[in-house]
């Protein structure tokens, strides 16, 4: 798969649906209809016949008229059957987070509009704080708490590595806001989940997040 066909395929599996019936027609062991694929995701027949065609468009899936193995053949027209593509490629979608910060914004407008962007920053450091006092709270791994979040962390020997931005269109649109944003959040979440040991800085690397957690000076 070339880089231009791998981020067609990438795009098309940015619709949850889209995505949740790909997912279904790979784990199926036989070629699945429309009907099937319809009535395993509750949608109608002709949504889920749009995202299906979609999917085989971006080569995700092939697709073919013949009756399922399990089914008998019966009159008038062979179904549509769709099965994946087969050719071994992994293809993952970035996890995003829009609606956190949606609710981060709107927060600091309604308390304080005349400076809306200094509301954002503490509003995201308290989210943040939220979340690591409950990540401190349950025991749980920071890590494992920023992996949940959509961080994609990589724990090295002095820092932590955050491979991929859950804001990234709007990081995009408004980097130094969001960025100054995500930097607050995750000051937040590592001060409530008592790590120390962490300094969260801004450190932009494309196609990545532009916060890295460092190794505090004293530790």
């Amino acid at each position: 798969m070339s880089t231009g066909e791998r981020w067609n395929a990438m795009a098309a599996l940015v619709d949850r649906s889209r995505r949740a019936l790909y997912d279904y027609v790979c784990r199926a062991d036989h070629p699945v209809t429309r009907e099937e694929a319809a009535e395993a995701h509750g949608m109608s027949r002709n949504l889920t016949a749009f995202h299906l065609d979609k999917l085989v468009e971006s080569g995700l899936l092939r697709a073919h008229y013949g009756t399922p193995a399990d089914q008998p053949r019966g009159r008038g027209r062979t179904p549509k059957v769709y099965e994946a593509t087969g050719d071994g490629v992994a293809i993952t979608v970035p996890e995003r987070r829009y609606e956190l910060i949606a609710e981060i914004l709107a927060d600091a407008v309604a308390e304080d509009p005349h400076d809306a962007p200094e509301a954002a920053r503490r509003h995201a450091r308290r989210r943040g704080q939220e979340i690591g006092a409950r990540v401190r709270g349950s025991g749980e791994d920071l890590v494992a708490q920023l992996a949940g979040l959509g961080f994609e962390p990589e724990a090295l020997d002095d820092h932590v590595l955050l491979g991929n931005c859950p804001f990234h269109v709007l990081a995009t649109r408004q980097t130094a806001l969001v960025c100054g944003l995500n930097h607050a959040f995750l000051a937040g979440l590592v001060d409530g989940a008592g790590r120390a040991d962490l300094l969260p800085r801004l450190a932009p690397r494309p196609g990545a997040c532009c916060v890295r957690l460092d190794a505090a000076p004293e530790h």
